[in-house]
């Protein structure tokens, strides 16, 4: 007899009049991707047993080996060290949040805490890209992630009975989401124009939008499934930007449905929205999202190829430390923008943007920073620079900018230039 329930979400099967051949056990795409990502994956740790019993496995097979093999074994046991120690400091955030019944045990409580803890360490930085891509700030979606692990902690008693991973996956997404539309609510930032600054020649281009919250986000080591491609690809600078246009509540609606492949039906349970609430908030979202975004996306249709774009990375990054500003002029397209969040500064058009980098690429200039050095870095999908600086009388380079690069064909058409804080995350050194 065929099931009745979804095998992902345990939720029911619509019912198929007059259809032959096999019968779906997913109730939608969504589910069946889901499932398939699942399998494709090895299961994570859930508790921290668990994942003490990994890292204990990692250290046991971590013997001297070629250079490389033994830098990927203690990368592994550094990415799993790390993780628990994310899991004991949400456990203890998680213990100030307790108030202990009296029959229960010190021991007991730990064990809860910490296997909650580790649990939902399972799904933090799923969840931590979906409280950027609504907030477009790294700095928010690390505070909300940790505001949603103490959410979740707090009515833990709705977790009860959830025992799909696709149950507590969606349970964990509603709250996070909701702590967003908080957040949203509370500071009311809105996009505007950037406007001219006295003395700046700006150029010709129209003044391009400002979001002076927007942050870039560190992409992953390793490249995930197909279906996590997708979702990494939303995660470009030009479309976490746009989606800040959007009122808090479409915001939710187009990346829950748009990018994560919920249903209408799961949307609107998320959302406690009518499934008709969510299906026009998703026609309302779309069109004013296209206004927003760049009509040429080359680097979204795979062109120019990777290994090109890294090319010109490598050259961009090279013609900054030799401070020669034609040869980065020559990688620059002609309606390039740059823009520096949060700062008013920005330029529009390949004159106005020599211009700027050429004042601080002359050792005579009064504005000179100093001399440069690159390390080429990824971020939202894209390639990056971390810029550093040696000023004149110094011998150390330290972070000063971090460039996030936008590709149309062959040419740089978007320098958005960020401030160095973010560089630990990256994985960049604050000092050479």
């Amino acid at each position: 007899m065929a099931e009745d329930v979804c095998r992902s979400c345990g939720g029911p099967l619509p019912w198929r009049v007059g259809r032959k051949g096999r019968t779906s056990v997913y109730c939608s795409a969504a589910c069946r991707q889901r499932a398939y990502r699942e399998r494709k994956e090895p299961r994570p740790a859930t508790t921290v047993g668990e994942l003490v019993g990994e890292i204990g496995r990692q250290v046991a097979e971590l013997v001297p080996q070629p250079p490389s093999v033994l830098y990927s074994g203690v990368t592994e046991l550094a990415a799993s060290v790390g993780k628990l120690r994310r899991v004991a400091r949400a456990a203890r955030e998680a213990a100030k949040e307790t108030t202990p019944p009296p029959s229960a045990t010190p021991a007991r409580l730990a064990a809860d805490e910490g296997d909650f803890a580790a649990l939902f360490e399972c799904h933090r930085r799923e969840l931590q890209v979906h409280c950027y891509r609504l907030t477009g700030s790294y700095d928010d979606s690390e505070d909300l992630v940790q505001e949603t692990f103490l959410r979740a902690w707090r009515g833990r008693d709705g977790f009860q009975g959830r025992a799909s991973a696709a149950g507590v996956r969606a349970w964990l997404y509603r709250i996070a989401t909701d702590a967003c539309l908080d957040f949203q609510r509370r500071t009311a930032r809105r996009p505007r124009t950037y406007e001219p600054v006295p003395g700046v020649h700006h150029g010709d281009g129209e003044p391009p939008a400002r979001v002076p919250w927007l942050q870039p986000y560190p992409d992953e080591d390793e490249p995930g499934t197909a279906a996590e491609s997708r979702e990494t690809m939303a995660v470009e600078l030009a479309l976490v930007a746009a989606i800040q246009h959007l009122p808090p509540r479409q915001r939710a609606v187009l990346v829950l449905r748009d990018v994560l492949g919920f249903t209408a039906a799961e949307t609107a349970g998320v959302l406690e929205l009518t499934v008709a609430s969510v299906n026009s908030a998703l026609q309302r979202a779309r069109p004013t999202l296209r206004d927003r975004l760049p009509r040429r996306r080359a680097e979204w249709s795979g062109e120019p190829s990777a290994a090109r774009r890294r090319e010109i990375l490598k050259r961009y990054m090279a013609a900054a430390e030799r401070l020669d500003v034609d040869e980065v002029a020559a990688l620059l397209g002609e309606d390039v923008t740059l823009t520096m969040p949060p700062n008013p500064g920005w330029f529009a058009g390949r004159d106005a943007v020599v211009e700027f980098l050429a004042r601080g690429f002359d050792p005579a200039s009064p504005t000179f920073p100093g001399h440069w050095r690159h390390l080429p870095a990824r971020a939202n999908g894209q390639l990056a620079a971390g810029g550093y600086v040696r000023r004149p009388g110094t011998n150390v380079y330290r972070a000063q900018v971090l460039d996030v690069l936008r590709f149309e064909g062959d040419r740089i058409a978007e320098i958005t230039s960020f401030e160095p804080h973010l560089f630990p995350a990256f994985g960049l050194p604050l000092r050479l």
